[in-house]
């Protein structure tokens, strides 16, 4: 996997040659990044990429010019070029599942009030959100979007399996996780974590994933693959809560 990062802020990724398991990644060439500053593609003597917007209104868009000669400078037949924005899909961990298929992603980080949709109708091949909200500029919508991608590669963690268990991964959100001490001013490790029995541990797990789901997630129980198992403790669950 490469990254080429399109960004008018190329120092905002420096640090992820030494974040976490994304620097290890870096380091044992999981994956590759590099930052292309969009300013260095403006003809303009000023280094100028933005203007002001047809039809009036308040803030300045990006130029084309420099963002599509950016772009050009590094795609290849392979690339999928991505722009962050609020107007995109909201990221899923499906999405980054699908992303992590591909080969080389281009990551276009906006600022001011937007880009030109020229680029976006002409250059873009997706429009991606990391939530309903708005941000300074795509900067940490594209770190957001790395972390996910990258930590799903080969090489990056340690233990793949942990994948696996995540929240999202399966569908639910993950079971809660304890450490020592057991005792913590009073506040004890539930007994069936420490009982050895692998089996009631496992029932433990998928239950409290259940739990956590439906109390703070619900939405998500009507896409999760659910057995007859599953069904039976929601039903449960809720009689319970009904009574309480």
């Amino acid at each position: 996997m490469k990254y080429s990062i399109l960004t008018l802020f190329p120092e905002v990724f420096q640090f992820l040659e030494t974040y976490s398991v994304i620097g290890k990644g870096v380091e044992n060439s999981s994956f590759t990044y590099e930052t292309i500053d969009i300013r260095e593609f403006s003809t303009n003597k000023h280094k100028k990429v933005d203007d002001y917007s047809y039809g009036g209104g308040p803030g300045m868009v990006m130029k084309a010019q420099p963002i599509v000669d950016a772009i050009q400078s590094v795609k290849a037949p392979s690339s999928k070029v991505i722009y962050l924005s609020p107007r995109g899909k909201v990221l899923t961990q499906e999405k980054l599942m699908d992303l992590s298929k591909e080969e080389h992603l281009i990551l276009l980080n906006g600022h001011y009030e937007g880009i030109d949709e020229r680029v976006i109708e002409n250059y873009v091949d997706e429009e991606i959100s990391i939530g309903d909200y708005i941000l300074s500029g795509g900067e940490i919508a594209s770190l957001v979007l790395i972390d996910g991608i990258s930590r799903l590669l080969q090489g990056v963690l340690s233990n793949a399996e942990s994948i696996q268990e995540e929240s999202h991964s399966s569908g639910l959100l993950e079971y809660p996780h304890y450490t020592r001490p057991f005792d913590f001013e009073g506040h004890l490790v539930p007994e069936v974590l420490i009982s050895g029995n692998h089996e009631k541990i496992e029932k433990y797990r998928r239950e409290k994933s259940l739990e956590v789901t439906y109390r703070r997630r619900p939405d998500l129980l009507e896409k999760a693959e659910l057995s007859k198992a599953d069904l039976e403790y929601l039903n449960r669950l809720k009689e319970n809560l009904k009574e309480d």
